[in-house]
């Protein structure tokens, strides 16, 4: 099978709901109905390691990285909308779509890169649930695997309807860190003229936490879950319009929470070096934010990382079940989706599990958004040649200018990530300080 099989909660494009006052509806209402994957993928990108990484910036470049962010930003509504674009006009996932239009290897190659980079992301999500929990007194060994029986629950056990709207609360916990950077006090005209002007530290450090902040952002998690969540919903070419707000103002909306926890952390204790625990990152809000630091902190990062923790796992069901072109969607019984929910529930058991292992929290959770900056330009490649294809989108391919634009962000991010790459294995060898 090829074809995404559209969610049973959600009527075909075209058919009609009864009378004319369903074909009357203002579109306002059409917009908000059809809010959600590209709010949930975004703002998914802000998980534990998005947090510890968006904090890390804050703490040892202050406002410096900010003009990065705003970058990043661009970025991200580039792609999240091609995504979006594919899933709509096409009615299939990203990795189905790749398995269709390029040959078997590079396929395979890139549900390689995806597994193995998520892999690694469950786990820190994980880990992120047990340190948001510990903020709160609560040991890890009851929190996490609670955690993992309710995720396994909502979406195995759940319509694609119902997960959505578990996932969109989990959103509203985002709103802890914009409160945390007002409350810090910031100097707002520096922080306004570091988000307009570029503000460049020559160092290893700086270029090494620019990569993770775009492996974090734009993690290709995200573009996959965008598209195969869009195609699983059945939102059709009408749609389109509504579903294009969704991803770019989820993709706006997510960055201003990951320039926040920047600001607030920058304002507390910028310049003061990386982060190495959650604890250390709610405790440096303290000054500026009192006793409410580390239920702010703890709130935040509890909603993030179980967002991500359904999120991430999802992404990989929907690939690997898209390569192999069976049934996936998270409306169908496990019998009738064997493989996606299977892997799904396989994921997070594991993930759950190695995450109940000692070990440093936060330098885990660099680590992956910095491998994800590596795989992150492999798999915006094939996102980007798809939608500049007639053959796939018609009418609805890459516009001239706008391929100009996602031609310089993917060409941009990969430049990074091979200067990363280089810089790594110099201080391997020796050639430069590590």
């Amino acid at each position: 099978m090829t074809e995404a099989i559209p969610s049973n909660d959600a009527p075909a494009s075209g058919t009609s709901t009864g009378g004319p006052k369903h074909r009357k509806r203002p579109k306002w209402i059409l917009y908000l109905a059809l809010l959600g994957p590209g709010l949930i993928a975004a703002n998914a990108g802000n998980d534990a390691g998005g947090i510890a990484t968006y904090a890390s910036a804050g703490s040892e470049f202050g406002y410096d990285m900010l003009f990065v962010m705003v970058l990043v930003t661009v970025g991200l509504v580039v792609v999240q909308e091609m995504s979006a674009r594919l899933g709509s006009f096409t009615g299939e996932g990203l990795m189905s779509l790749i398995r269709e239009q390029f040959p078997l290897r590079l396929a395979t190659f890139a549900v390689g890169c995806l597994v193995v980079a998520n892999i690694g992301l469950v786990v820190s999500e994980f880990a992120g649930i047990g340190a948001a929990f510990e903020l709160f007194g609560v040991s890890r060994y009851v929190s996490v695997p609670l955690a993992a029986v309710v995720l396994i629950g909502v979406v195995v056990f759940g319509s694609y309807r119902y997960a959505q709207r578990v996932f969109l609360l989990l959103s509203l916990a985002f709103v802890a860190y914009p409160i945390a950077a007002v409350l810090g006090h910031p100097n707002w005209a520096s922080v306004a003229g570091h988000l307009i002007i570029p503000h460049v530290v020559w160092s290893r450090e700086f270029l090494l936490l620019s990569v993770a902040l775009i492996g974090t952002t734009i993690t290709p998690y995200m573009q996959l879950y965008q598209a195969a969540a869009v195609a699983d919903r059945g939102v059709g070419t009408d749609d389109y319009p509504a579903q294009r707000f969704d991803a770019v103002a989820g993709s706006i909306v997510a960055n201003i929470v990951s320039i926040a926890i920047i600001i607030a952390t920058a304002a507390a204790i910028g310049g003061t070096g990386p982060l190495t625990s959650a604890k250390e990152a709610a405790q440096a809000l303290q000054p500026v934010a009192g006793d409410a630091s580390t239920v702010l902190f703890g709130i935040g990062l509890l909603g993030a990382s179980a967002l991500a923790a359904a999120v991430v796992p999802l992404s990989t069901s929907y690939a690997i079940a898209e390569a192999v072109g069976v049934e996936r969607s998270v409306s169908r019984r496990f019998r009738d989706a064997k493989l996606f929910l299977g892997v799904f529930t396989a994921l997070v058991i594991v993930g759950a599990g190695v995450a109940l292992l000692p070990g440093n929290l936060i330098q885990l959770l660099i680590n992956m958004q910095i491998l994800n900056g590596l795989i992150t330009p492999i798999v915006l490649t094939f996102l980007l040649i798809l939608a500049n294809r007639r053959s796939v989108l018609g009418d609805a391919v890459n516009s001239p200018k706008f391929r100009i634009v996602a031609t310089i962000c993917v060409t941009a991010i990969a430049v990074l990530a091979t200067l990363v790459v280089i810089q790594t294995v110099l201080g391997w060898t020796g050639l430069i300080s590590s």
